[in-house]
């Protein structure tokens, strides 16, 4: 198999949610595989997944804006679309109780 990726990815085992809907809609999910640039997620579903959307690393604390580089039935593998930010940054209040779920 080709390694398409310009960063390759470290396995992780880390604690996420997908968050959509400028953070009405949280779905749950676990980071497998992650870069500086993507993280490979699992999930229960992807049907009705936006193309686009905020991954909230629980542990780190971190949003990552991410898009949808390739899906399969419970799985996606996610671009980021910019730098990291805190959850606890005055720009992220809307997210802010995503550090209590």
């Amino acid at each position: 198999m080709d390694e398409r990726r310009k960063v390759p990815r470290r396995r992780v085992l880390k604690e996420g949610k997908i968050v959509y809907a400028d953070g009405l809609r949280v779905l749950d999910c676990t980071i497998r595989d992650m870069s500086e640039n993507g993280a490979r997620l699992l999930i229960a579903n992807t049907v009705g997944l936006p193309d686009t959307f905020q991954l909230y690393e629980k542990s780190s604390g971190l949003l990552y804006p991410a898009s949808i580089a390739w899906r399969q039935a419970n799985a996606i593998g996610v671009n980021f679309e910019g730098p990291a930010t805190s959850i606890h940054d005055p720009a992220n209040k809307r997210y802010a109780r995503l550090k209590f779920t």
